[in-house]
C-alpha cells in the first residue's frame, strides 16, 4: 500500500502555483504581516535582544506541539498533556526535596511522563470503543488529581542554581531552549516525513482499517506516539520549572488548548492523515510572536484569544474551500 501511494505521488506533475498555494506559505505571509504590524505598533518590537528573549516565554509548550502533530495525523487527540506537565514537575520537585539529586529527579520525571503517555496509548488501543477524547479527558483529571495529592496547594522551589540554565541561559548568544527546540523539531520532522514510521502514521490517519489489513501494526504505532507525547510533556515540565523557579499542581493549566490551537493552525487535519510538521512549527512562532507584540502595547489577553480564534476558523475553512473548488473543477 505504501509503495502504491509513493508511486501515485511520483506521477503527479509539479505545479509552481499549487506549491505556493500550500497552507504553509500562507502561514509565512501571515507571520510576515504580524511582524510588520507589531513593528508599527511598538518601536521596541524589533529590538533583537527582546525578540530573542521572547522565545523563552512560549517555547516550553512548543515541545508538546511536535508529538501532538503525530497524534492528530493519526486521527486522535491528547488533552491530558497539561496535566502530565503538572504531574511530572510536581514529582521532580518532590523527589528533589526528599533528597534525590536533581539529575536523577529529572530522569524520573521523564520516565513518569513517558509512562503517562504509554497509559493513554494503551487504554486507547485496548478499549477501541472509547474515543481518544474520552480516554485522555479521564487521564487529564487523574494526572492533575495525583499532582494535587502530592503537593496539595503548595509550591516547591529552591532548585539548584545550575537548573535555571534550561530556562534562562544562552548558547552562543541563542537561548538554550530555542536550540533544544530546533533540534527536537528537526528530529520529529525527519521522523514524520523521512521514515517508514512516519508514512505509516499517515496511512493510519487516512484509513486505520486498511492499514491494519495491510500489515501495519496500528496499535503499536499509536502506543509509541502517545508515549512520545507524554515524554515531551515531561521535557516541557523541565523548562517550565526552570523558568519559573518553582512548581505547583496547577501549572500549565490551559496548555492543552494552546498546543491544539498551534497544531490546527499549522494545517494539521483534525480528521487525520494530512498536514506537515513545518506548518505546526510556523504556527508556534506565529502565535508566540503575536502574543509578544500585542503584550508590548498592552492589548488585553482576551483580544489575543479572539484573534487566535479567527485564525483557527480561517485555518479550517481554507482547505475546505480549496477542496470544494477542486471538486467543481
Amino acid at each position: 500500500m505504501e509503495a502504491q501511494a509513493r508511486g501515485l505521488q511520483g506521477r503527479r506533475e509539479f505545479s509552481l502555483k499549487n506549491f505556493f498555494l500550500q497552507w504553509e506559505w500562507l502561514l509565512v505571509v501571515i507571520l510576515i504581516a504580524i511582524n510588520i504590524i507589531n513593528a508599527n505598533l511598538s518601536p521596541y518590537y524589533l529590538n533583537y535582544e527582546s525578540l530573542r528573549d521572547a522565545t523563552m516565554s512560549f517555547l516550553d509548550k512548543a515541545f508538546i506541539v511536535l508529538p501532538m502533530v503525530l497524534v492528530m495525523i493519526l486521527g486522535d487527540i491528547d488533552i491530558s498533556v497539561a496535566s502530565t506537565v503538572a504531574l511530572t514537575s510536581v514529582i521532580m520537585a518532590d523527589l528533589y526535596h526528599l533528597g534525590l539529586p536533581m539529575e536523577l529527579s529529572i530522569l524520573v520525571g521523564l520516565a513518569v511522563g513517558a509512562l503517562c503517555g504509554f497509559i493513554n496509548g494503551l487504554l486507547i488501543v485496548k478499549f477501541k470503543e472509547l474515543s481518544a477524547v474520552i480516554v485522555t479527558l479521564s487521564t487529564m483529571i487523574i494526572y492533575r488529581g495525583i499532582a494535587y495529592i502530592i503537593l496539595e496547594d503548595q509550591a516547591k522551589g529552591n532548585f539548584p542554581e545550575w537548573f535555571s540554565f534550561f530556562g534562562w541561559e544562552y548558547v552562543g548568544g541563542v537561548p538554550f531552549i530555542l536550540v533544544v527546540f530546533l533540534i527536537f523539531a528537526a528530529a520529529f520532522s525527519l521522523l514524520l516525513h523521512k521514515t517508514t514510521f512516519g508514512r505509516r502514521v499517515y496511512a493510519i490517519g487516512n484509513n486505520s482499517t486498511a492499514s491494519r489489513f495491510s500489515g501495519v501494526q496500528v496499535d503499536k504505532i499509536k502506543v509509541i506516539v502517545f508515549t512520545l507525547t507524554g515524554l515531551m510533556a515531561a521535557v516541557t515540565a523541565i523548562f517550565l520549572m526552570s523558568r519559573m523557579g518553582s512548581t505547583r499542581p496547577n501549572v500549565a493549566t490551559g496548555y492543552e488548548l494552546d498546543v491544539i490551537a498551534m497544531v490546527v493552525l499549522g494545517g494539521i487535519s483534525t480528521a487525520g492523515g494530512k498536514g506537515r510538521m513545518i506548518g505546526a512549527i510556523l504556527a508556534v512562532f506565529l502565535i508566540g510572536l503575536l502574543s509578544y507584540g500585542l503584550g508590548l502595547v498592552n492589548v488585553p489577553a482576551q483580544m489575543l484569544l479572539v484573534i487566535i480564534g479567527l485564525l483557527l476558523i480561517f485555518a479550517v475553512m481554507v482547505p475546505k474551500l480549496k477542496l470544494g473548488k477542486l471538486r467543481r473543477t
